[in-house]
């Protein structure tokens, strides 16, 4: 069974004491996506949004959070991350849909799944805010971790099928 240890000796909450780990080069790609319409569509790739440029945006906001997630998430380690890069690509099949992938990198005791699905969701919401006066029927997600690398657990990724 596997030990829990984000609770003390009274069964409460508490931040993981990482001190005794070694420091490693640690990575996270995460994704998220944005279903919108075709208006939506038109309009961010012409930059003719009226709140300015979508991805510009998007992509700042996805990086602030990445550096804040300590703040949002109440057992998160605050990190000091080396690189953060947030890329965005189109499905353009009958829905269009804005794809986004966060890369998030540190050199550290811990990892930064967090940090870089963190990123994506902030990402992904601020497409949203920027877009919801044309329609709010858009829709966010999936949102998952695609690969990490670094730490005693390893290396992972996720297989699509």
């Amino acid at each position: 069974m596997a030990e829990f240890t984000h609770f003390n000796e009274e069964g409460r909450a508490k931040m993981v004491d990482i001190s005794p780990k070694h420091v490693t080069v640690r990575t996270a790609v995460a994704h998220s996506s944005v279903q919108v319409n075709d208006e939506i569509y038109e309009k961010i790739k012409t930059g003719q949004m009226g709140k300015g440029d979508v991805l510009a945006v998007a992509q700042v906001a996805g990086i602030m959070a990445a550096k804040n997630t300590a703040n949002w998430i109440p057992m998160c380690h605050p990190l000091s991350l080396q690189g953060v890069n947030i890329s965005f690509s189109w499905e353009e099949s009958e829905q269009k849909t804005l794809h986004i992938t966060v890369e998030v990198k540190t050199e550290g005791k811990t990892g930064v799944e967090m940090e870089a699905l963190t990123a994506a969701s902030a990402t992904a919401l601020t497409v949203y805010d920027m877009c919801k006066a044309v329609d709010k029927g858009m829709i966010i997600g999936p949102t998952y971790l695609q690969e990490k690398t670094g730490g005693k657990n390893g290396d992972f990724s996720r297989n699509l099928k």
